[in-house]
């Protein structure tokens, strides 16, 4: 029982469904603050979701959401981030897992089949939400009033399959075989296109090869919204208790009520909600007293067109607001308009992933951009556009233009934003005027990633309405509205400085380079961010992108420096609907499909099976998600959790460990430290070196393992290690060695036995004096990489009988987690048990960096004499993680007028970070790679150095892959110096058999298995290679801007 506000008191309890189960919570059940992967994963079997970055960017906890409105007997479904999700949002809601779509009982989905027999799942961690996210494309595309499609294949189109899956991040598989199965369902899929499987033969007509694909029927029934849920259906639910509430008001009084209630009550926290998405960006530790979910206000879902513009309730979702701005009738608006709001719908599809769309809403993210300074791309694109933003401030309804919005200070929790209203635009006409106007309008945006899922480096927008004279060839700005954003200042601002300086000028070249010079004079990031020179040039290429084609004597422009790759602004036909986006080279149009090639394999049955595509065992129940990682496997009884303290300082004592609140917080059971080890400190044991589980005095890099704190559940424990207070002392310490050429000045390497130490080849000071030409000192940095594996580090360790212990490891190498276990709990290797059935990535970091993840659990479960699990948050696992091993490469070369090498002399600096791991290894492993070469004769210098930073560990090729940057640079750096083609380069400095043997001496091999310089010809051969680098030069030779 609680009280709502208005004196109401009820009971009410939160009922939703799970693949058709149904399920009822009640305010003793359930925290609010619960997320609902977090209570699928603890109160049910399903396991297909998977948590790996808790942010809502990787897509392994993707559920499918439906929703039912009683009024229009309709089923709204959608993706959404079940890690961001909150379980008391989900009142009279159902939620389709990965094995709600199709499993080894009832049967598997075609989606699945057909990604086990497109080879699409690797360590399959990824692999189910992948599966629902293309399950929900399929949903809703059968609900469209497109064509009936071919029996067997979907109404989605080839680029509507691929763009299913374009916020599901896939480690170690590679999209190639996840976008040919996706694709498999397109109703215009060329059947060519798709590549190996397991389903048809070479030289099957497409309909043979049709016939043979898992048979796709357009039946859903797996995700039919149950009629039980259809006939209790609930607007809202109002759960209270004494130490939380969440409410859920079905009007702004209410709300208001509400709001004055709390304003009332001292000590108490609250959190407006409507997606929740804010939290993986922000990652909020802190728990609320009380939650206020928005979706149920009716004010605040509304969709309003009228003569005046598009106005958008603050809690519609990003992807319902995109939907509108695309289907606004055309007899409502004017055709520039139509262009404004498509304009900004697609620039909208690039925020985040199509399933974090779904569930954050347009306030939400305009809220963020006002109280905290996100980053907002819709902020930016509403700017120019002159939007209207409705707030409810106290009693009084207020409008503000948009910039007047954000400029204002931090709004807090009694400000309600109502709405946004994007006005209608149209270009003045006069019929009797001598000029033509059109209105013209862009955004901008440069990401990590083109379509979406990550936050841009710098957004624009720009509005314009320009006249031409039919007298002359000259464009004046008669307006324009100049947005840019996420450039690092408080929030998107006008650069009205270059907008007034354009308004009434005819454009020109000496115009738009005056406008360009001002714009860096505005928009100036600030100190401290990353890239501030690249954020300034971003901005003037597109203001540069936006103006140039507006120069309409591009013969003032030097040729080299004219965008002839035009903006899509000028291909508006005006005169016309609205034309599918498409840009235009020279008057080409280039196809808009995400990805196109052909997969050809010769094979032959000469040794069948071998050569034979072959579906991989347990590919099925991957994709289904019964596959059982770590992770999955059901907690035992009276299992506990762990988290760790670690250093946050690089070097330095420790003199203790406490917690923010002076007690230990709720739900912790213990610390565990370095004195609680029952055997040796020893967190790896290899033949590389050992490696302490825990920091006993002294911590030496940040992210060093101080204890673990161990309580009831996951959640309490990470909270835990995050309310940890470490006292440090750093008297008499040296400060600490964070780089390579600080660890020189000091001494501090690793040594390398001398049978990893490489021996040098030929003679360098006779290969210089041949040559033609020097280069007598180059640097090269290579900075480290972190693995993203989707699963973190995660243990399972469970105390067995006759003081025994088994251990559930996602570890690469449970050799040497074996090995040290039994040191470290000072128990017979016998009595020690490691099982691991898979792993959800590793890259190498689960070979060592595994290990002490292992160790810390198993000796906590050996001193509690109780199960004890962990499966560290991505912030811990980076921190911990070590990565790929930085270097830095000074180097000498000589070289002839033909680009064949005589001489190389490099210095190569490794950094090992502060324990060995692996980093012995590393310079046999960089001087082989780098011996693919013949670089006439090859001398060297190789330091291992130690450093107070994390133990950096073996990643894909570990010294490989820094072998073949420094080789390839060098061979660049040679062509440069020269002005000859690189592959020139690269092809002469290919080893004959001679000098291959005095490189690699006797394991060369014989002279007919040598067939490197003849595998580079005729691959030159079959794949065109010269044709196309100059197709590529006559490209690239009109086209300065984009190449």
């Amino acid at each position: 029982m609680g009280e709502v506000a208005g004196g109401e008191t009820k009971q009410s309890s939160l009922v939703f469904a799970v693949n058709g189960k149904r399920f009822e919570l009640f305010d003793s059940d359930i925290h609010p603050s619960t997320t609902l992967l977090e209570f699928l994963r603890s109160h049910t079997h399903f396991k297909s979701v998977k948590l790996s970055c808790g942010e809502g960017g990787c897509g392994a906890c993707v559920v499918l959401l439906s929703k039912y409105d009683p009024v229009l007997d309709q089923v709204e479904d959608s993706t959404v981030s079940s890690c961001l999700t909150l379980l008391c949002s989900l009142n009279g809601c159902s939620i389709t897992t990965a094995e709600g779509v199709g499993n080894s009982k009832d049967g598997f989905h075609p989606i699945q089949e057909r990604f086990v027999g497109f080879h699409a799942s690797q360590c399959g961690f990824c692999t189910p939400g992948m599966c629902v996210s293309l399950y929900s494309a399929l949903v809703n595309a059968d609900k469209t009033n497109r064509p009936k499609p071919r029996p067997g294949f979907s109404k989605l189109t080839v680029t509507e399959a691929e763009k299913a899956i374009a916020g599901n991040l896939c480690r170690c598989t590679g999209y190639r075989p996840i976008a040919d199965a996706c694709k498999s369902f397109s109703a215009d899929v060329d059947m060519e296109d798709l590549g190996y499987n397991s389903f048809w033969k070479k030289g099957e007509s497409d309909e043979v090869k049709m016939s043979r694909l898992p048979a796709y029927n357009h039946n859903h029934a797996s995700s039919k919204f149950p009629e039980f849920l259809k006939k209790e259906i609930k607007a809202g639910a109002n759960l209270c208790s004494k130490l939380y509430h969440w409410y859920s008001p079905t009007s702004i009084e209410q709300l208001q009520s509400f709001l004055q209630k709390n304003e009332a009550e001292d000590g108490t926290s609250m959190k407006i909600v409507v997606g929740n998405t804010g939290m993986g960006y922000y990652k909020e530790q802190e728990h609320y007293d009380k939650y206020i979910d928005l979706k149920h206000i009716p004010e605040l879902s509304i969709i309003v067109q009228d003569q005046t513009g598009i106005e958008i309730g603050a809690a519609v979702t990003i992807s319902k607001a995109i939907e509108a701005l695309k289907q606004n009738k055309i007899g409502d608006f004017p055709l520039d308009s139509k262009t404004v709001f498509k304009k900004i719908s697609d620039h909208m599809e690039k925020i985040a992933s199509g399933f974090v769309r779904n569930s954050g809403s347009v306030g939400g993210n305009l809220m963020m951009a006002q109280r905290k300074q996100f980053p907002s791309d819709i902020a930016a694109i509403l700017l120019p556009v002159e939007a209207i933003v409705n707030i409810m401030i106290g009693q009084k309804l207020e409008k503000f233009t948009l910039e007047e919005f954000l400029g204002r200070p931090p709004l807090d929790s009694k400000a309600i934003l109502l709405s946004i209203k994007i006005p209608s635009w149209e270009s003045t006409k006069d019929i009797s005027s001598e000029t033509d106007t059109k209105l013209l309008f862009e955004t901008y945006r440069a990401a990590p990633r083109p379509l979406g899922n990550a936050l841009p480096y710098l957004n624009a927008a720009f509005l314009a309405e320009v006249s031409f004279s039919r007298n002359s060839t000259g464009a004046t700005l008669n307006n324009c509205r100049l947005a840019f954003g996420a450039y690092a200042a408080k929030h998107p601002i006008r650069a009205r400085t270059v907008e007034k300086f354009l308004i009434g000028k005819v454009l020109s070249v000496s115009v738009l380079y005056e406008a360009i010079k001002l714009l860096g004079t505005t928009i100036i990031p600030e100190d401290g961010i990353c890239s501030p020179a690249y954020k300034s040039s971003l901005a003037v290429g597109f203001l540069y992108e936006f103006l140039s084609p507006l120069v309409r004597t591009p013969d003032e422009i030097p040729g080299d420096q004219f965008n002839g790759y035009n903006s899509a602004l000028l291909h508006v036909d005006y005169n016309n609907e609205l034309k599918e986006n498409c840009d235009e080279l020279n008057g080409t149009k280039i196809s808009t499909l995400l990805s196109s090639s052909k997969h050809i394999i010769q094979s032959s049955n000469e040794y069948h099976p071998v050569g034979q595509p072959v579906t991989k065992a347990g590919a099925a129940i991957q994709a289904s998600g019964e596959a059982v990682f770590v992770d999955d496997i059901p907690a035992p009884s009276n299992c506990l959790y762990g988290a760790f303290i670690y250093s946050t300082e690089p070097l330095a004592r420790v003199k203790s460990i406490s917690f923010k609140s002076g007690s230990p917080p709720v739900g912790v059971t213990a610390v565990i430290s370095a004195k609680d080890i029952p055997g040796k400190n020893l967190g790896c044991r290899s033949v590389f070196g050992d490696e302490p589980l825990y920091a006993d005095e002294l911590v030496q890099c940040a992210g060093d393992r101080i204890a673990l704190v161990v309580a009831d559940t996951q959640r309490h424990a990470d909270l835990a290690a995050n309310l940890a207070v470490i006292d440090y002392d750093k008297e008499n310490l040296n400060p600490p060695i964070l780089s390579v050429e600080e660890a020189v000045k000091r001494g501090s390497f690793l040594e390398i036995p001398p049978f990893l130490y490489p021996e040098q080849v030929g003679d360098f000071s006779k290969g210089m004096a041949e040559a033609d030409h020097q280069i007598l000192s180059a640097e090269i940095k290579l900075g480290s990489q972190y693995y993203f594996y989707m699963e973190t580090q995660t243990t399972l360790a469970v105390p067995d009988e006759d003081d025994s212990m088994v251990v559930y490891s996602s570890t690469q190498c449970p050799q040497i987690a074996h090995e040290t276990l039994a040191q470290c709990l000072g128990l017979p290797a016998n009595n020690i048990r490691v099982i691991t059935r898979r792993i959800g990535g590793g890259f190498g970091g689960k070979t060592i960096r595994a290990v002490s993840v292992a160790a810390a659990c198993a000796v906590a479960a050996y001193k509690l004499q109780r199960p004890v699990r962990t499966y560290l948050n991505r912030k811990t696992d980076m921190i911990m993680a070590g990565g790929r091993h930085p270097m830095k490469v000074t180097y000498t070369v000589g070289f002839k007028d033909s680009g064949k090498i005589t001489a190389l002399k490099l210095e190569i600096l490794i950094d090992a970070g502060v324990f060995q791991d692996i980093s012995i290894m590393m310079a046999h492993t960089v001087v082989e790679t780098l011996k693919r070469y013949d670089w006439g004769a090859l001398n060297f210098d190789v330091k291992i150095c130690k450093t107070n930073l994390p133990s950096r560990s073996a990643m894909r090729a570990p010294g490989e892959v820094q072998a073949s940057f420094i080789a390839e640079t060098i061979i660049e750096h040679v062509a440069s110096s020269l002005s000859i083609e690189v592959d020139t380069v690269r092809s002469i400095n290919l080893h004959t058999y001679g000098s291959l043997g005095l490189f690699y001496k006797s394991s060369a091999g014989e002279p007919l298995q040598y067939t490197l310089p003849a595998i580079w010809d005729k691959l030159a051969v079959s794949s065109s290679f010269h044709q196309r680098t100059e197709m590529i030069k006559e490209f690239n030779r009109f086209n300065k801007w984009r190449k």
